[in-house]
C-alpha cells in the first residue's frame, strides 16, 4: 500500500517534470520564433533586391537605351525610377509594403507615395539648388502644393537649403569670409527670397534618398550596386537582432525561477498540511509549532523550487541537455546532497550512502526517460511530460515491489545450480588428475628404460617408447633384419 512518503515523492516528481516541460516549451517557442523571423527575412530581402533590380532594368531599357531626356534631362528620369526602386526596397527590407509608384506620364506628378503626390526636381543649373525648377512648376500648377503635393529634391540640395533657410542675417554675413565650395551669401539671399514669396514653405520640400551626383548616367549602376550592398548589410543586422531576441535572458530565467519556486512552495505547503492531517489533526487543531513546521517546509520547497527552475533553465539553454534530463539531474543532485549531509553526521555509513545514491540516480533516470517518452507520444506542452512521468513512476514502483521476490528466487536457484556444478566439476577434476598421474608414471618408466645404460634394456625400452608415441610399426627397428637393412643398405 502506498505510504505518505510515496505520495509526496510522486506529487513532487510530477511537479518537477511539469516545470521542466514548461521550460522546454519556452525554449522551443523562442526557437520557433527565430526560425519564423529568419524565414520572413528571406522574403523581405528577396523582395527588396527585386525592387532595385527592376529599377535598374527600367533605367537601362526605358531611359538610357531610349535616350529619354537627352544629355541634360536623362538624369531626371533616372532619379525618378531609382527613387521608386530604392524607396520601396528600403521599406521592404524592414517587412513593410512597397509605397512608391512611378507615374510616368509627363504630367504634374512624377511619383506617388501612397496618396501623396510628388514632383521631383533634380536641377543644378543656375546654382539655385533646384528651387528655380520648383518655381517654374508652381507657375504651371499653382494648386500643386495646396492640394498636398510635395517637391522632392536631391538630398545634398535639401541639406544646403535647410541650413541657409535657418540662418539669421547676422549669421549669413559670416558667409562672406568663407571660401571653397560652401554656400555663399548670395546663395542665402536666393533661398530667403524664394521662401519669402510665400508660394511654398520649406515643409513642402523633402529630400530624395539620393544625391544629385548619384543619378548621373555614368554612375547610376554603381549607386544601385552600393544600395544592394546596404540592403544586405541591413538584412544581416536584422538577422543578428532576431538571434539576439531569441537568446535566453536573465528576465525569462528569473520568471522561470519564481514560477518554479511558487509551484514548489505550494506543493510543499499542501504536502506538509496533508502530513499533519494524516496524523489525525484537524486544521483548527493545528498548534503554533505545527504552522511553524509547515512554514519551514514551504520555505524550503520555495527555495529548492527557485534553484531547480533556474538550474533547469541554465542547463537547457547553455548545455546540450533536455528539460526532462535537466530536471532529473537537479533532483538527483538535491537528493545526493542530502545523503552526503547524513553521511557527514554519521547517520548512515559509506555503504548506505553509495546504495542510496545509486537508487536516487536510477529513479532520476526513470523520470527523465518517462517524461521524454511521454512528451514525444503526447506533444502537448507539460501534459505529455506529466503523463509520461506518472506512468513511468507507477511502472517503476510496481516492478520494484514485485522484483524482490522473483530476484530472491532467481538468486537461490542460481546458487543451488552453482553448488551442484562445483561438486560435478570437483569429481571430474579429481578423475582427470588421477589419469594424468598414471600416464605420467607410465611415460617416465618408458623414458627410464629407453635411456638405460644396459643396451639390451635400452633397445627394448626404445621400441616400447616408439610404440607409445604412435610411430608406425614398419618404421620401428624391433628385429635384426630391420636393423641390418637400415644401417647397411
Amino acid at each position: 500500500m502506498p505510504t505518505v512518503s510515496d505520495a509526496a515523492e510522486f506529487v513532487t516528481s510530477t511537479q518537477e517534470q511539469a516545470v521542466a516541460s514548461w521550460v522546454s516549451y519556452l525554449n522551443q517557442l523562442r526557437i520557433d520564433n527565430l526560425l519564423s523571423a529568419l524565414s520572413q527575412q528571406d522574403e523581405h530581402l528577396r523582395d527588396a533586391l527585386t525592387s532595385v533590380d527592376e529599377a535598374i532594368r527600367k533605367i537601362d531599357l526605358e531611359v538610357v537605351a531610349a535616350n529619354r531626356g537627352g544629355q541634360h534631362g536623362m538624369h531626371g528620369f533616372i532619379a525618378e525610377i531609382a527613387e521608386v526602386g530604392i524607396g520601396n526596397a528600403r521599406k521592404q527590407i524592414l517587412g513593410h509594403e512597397a509605397v512608391y509608384q512611378w507615374v510616368n506620364d509627363n504630367g504634374p506628378v512624377d511619383l506617388m507615395r501612397g496618396s501623396v503626390e510628388i514632383q521631383q526636381k533634380f536641377v543644378a543649373a543656375g546654382g539655385r539648388f533646384s528651387l528655380g525648377a520648383i518655381a517654374e512648376h508652381l507657375q504651371k500648377y499653382p494648386e500643386f502644393v495646396h492640394n498636398g503635393g510635395k517637391y522632392q529634391i536631391p538630398s545634398n540640395h535639401f541639406e544646403v537649403i535647410q541650413r541657409l533657410h535657418a540662418l539669421s542675417p547676422e549669421e549669413a554675413s559670416m558667409l562672406l569670409s568663407r571660401s571653397g565650395d560652401g554656400p555663399s551669401l548670395r546663395d542665402w539671399q536666393r533661398v530667403q527670397a524664394f521662401f519669402q514669396s510665400g508660394s511654398v514653405g520649406i515643409e513642402s520640400l523633402e529630400p530624395s534618398t539620393l544625391r544629385y551626383d548619384e543619378v548621373q548616367r555614368d554612375v547610376y549602376t554603381s549607386t544601385i550596386a552600393a544600395e544592394k550592398d546596404s540592403l544586405r548589410a541591413t538584412d544581416r543586422s536584422l538577422r543578428d537582432d532576431a538571434h539576439q531576441q531569441s537568446r535566453p535572458t536573465l528576465r525569462e530565467g528569473g520568471t522561470v525561477a519564481l514560477t518554479a519556486a511558487a509551484t514548489a512552495g505550494g506543493t510543499a505547503f499542501a504536502l506538509a498540511v496533508f502530513t499533519k492531517r494524516r496524523e489525525g489533526k484537524r486544521l483548527n487543531e493545528f498548534t503554533g509549532q505545527d504552522w511553524i513546521d509547515i512554514a519551514g517546509e514551504t520555505g524550503l520547497g520555495f527555495g529548492e523550487g527557485g534553484v531547480r527552475g533556474l538550474s533547469i533553465y541554465a542547463l537547457t539553454n547553455f548545455t546540450a541537455t533536455s528539460a526532462a534530463v535537466a530536471s532529473s539531474i537537479v533532483t538527483a543532485s538535491f537528493s545526493i546532497a542530502e545523503q552526503a549531509n547524513k553521511l557527514r553526521r554519521n547517520e548512515i555509513d559509506e555503504l548506505e550512502f553509495i546504495e542510496t545514491s545509486e537508487l536516487v540516480a536510477l529513479k532520476a533516470a526513470v523520470r527523465a526517460l518517462s517524461a521524454s517518452v511521454g512528451q514525444a507520444t503526447i506533444p502537448i506542452p507539460i501534459l505529455g511530460a506529466v503523463i509520461g512521468n506518472t506512468v513511468g513512476i507507477v511502472m517503476y514502483k510496481a516492478v520494484a515491489s514485485s522484483l524482490t521476490k522473483r530476484e530472491a528466487a532467481l538468486i537461490e536457484r542460481y546458487l543451488d545450480e552453482q553448488r551442484a556444478l562445483d561438486e560435478q566439476l570437483a569429481t571430474e577434476y579429481q578423475g582427470i588428475l588421477e589419469k594424468l598421474d598414471q600416464s605420467m608414471s607410465d611415460y617416465l618408466g618408458l623414458l627410464e628404460r629407453a635411456f638405460s645404460p644396459d643396451v639390451q634394456v635400452a633397445l627394448v625400452g626404445s621400441v616400447e617408447l616408439a610404440v607409445a608415441l604412435g610411430v608406425a610399426s614398419d618404421e620401428i627397428l624391433d628385429a635384426e633384419e630391420k636393423i641390418d637393412a637400415y644401417f647397411l643398405d
